[in-house]
């Protein structure tokens, strides 16, 4: 597997990916979805990883999309096994790893790539940034979770345009329905996200994760069950040598330090 296809680092607890095709405007090949299930499987395990960031190489697209050529000539059965292991599996393994992530998006974010945009949990975008879900022009649907995500996210009504339509939307309007949180201008971008990385990362850690576990369920489950995740959620958290540390810090008046216990 070629791994410079997709760049990973490292640093004071923030991963990076890069999806590194900008050729193929990012497109996601099998070999670059393999290998991002291979990092989404390494995060989980490090424990000193808080915080990924993933984007796209180049300034013409964060992910352009699947890689069409090689999907062109699946059959039904093949591509209920791609969805399985390298199409809905691999945007599940985002939205549910225990730590949060960012999208950075520059240029295109369309099909596979608007897809993966929307499993992670915050989603900045430059003003050049365009998002949409095509796959009904090819004949397809979004069956990367687009149809699933996408309304959870700006309502199902809009959901349905978005999808019927296959129109593509700028960055202002992405942001004006909620698809993501943020446009920040393209010189001041990366800055910006390493900054909103940073203050994440300075918060509880296991906090964070108690707080994604229960933010997921909000959307899964009756407002009861989510309550009572948030319940248990909260009482681990109390558990902790990190919840002492941050209310004796508040309390001194001084900034916590915390160890992930």
């Amino acid at each position: 597997m070629d791994r410079k296809e997709v760049l990973y680092s490292v640093e004071e607890g923030i991963g990076r990916i890069v999806i590194n095709r900008p050729e193929k405007k990012n497109a996601l090949n099998i070999r670059t979805r393999q290998r991002l299930v291979e990092i989404m499987d390494e995060v989980a395990r490090d424990q000193n990883i808080q915080i990924v960031v993933i984007t796209g190489s180049g300034e013409e697209a964060f992910i352009s999309g699947g890689d069409l050529n090689e999907m062109k000539d699946m059959t039904a059965l093949q591509m209920l096994r791609y969805i399985g292991t390298y199409g809905q599996k691999l945007y599940n393994k985002f939205e549910q790893l225990p730590i949060p992530t960012i999208a950075l998006v520059k240029g295109y974010c369309l099909g596979g790539g608007c897809e993966l945009a929307m499993a992670c949990d915050i989603r900045i975008a430059s003003p050049d940034a365009t998002f949409g879900l095509p796959e009904l022009k090819h004949g397809v649907i979004p069956g990367g979770g687009g149809t699933q995500r996408l309304g959870r996210l700006v309502g199902i009504g809009r959901a349905k345009e978005i999808v019927l339509t296959g129109r593509i939307i700028d960055a202002t309007e992405a942001e004006e329905i909620g698809l993501i949180n943020k446009v920040v201008p393209k010189d001041q971008i990366e800055d910006y996200v390493t900054d909103m990385a940073k203050n994440i990362v300075s918060q509880g850690p296991i906090a964070i994760k108690m707080a994604k576990v229960a933010l997921n369920e909000s959307l899964q489950g009756s407002l009861d069950s989510g309550m009572m995740i948030e319940a248990f959620a909260e009482a681990v958290c109390y558990s902790t040598r990190d919840k002492r540390e941050g209310l004796d810090a508040f309390l001194q008046k001084r900034k916590p330090k915390f160890t992930n216990e």
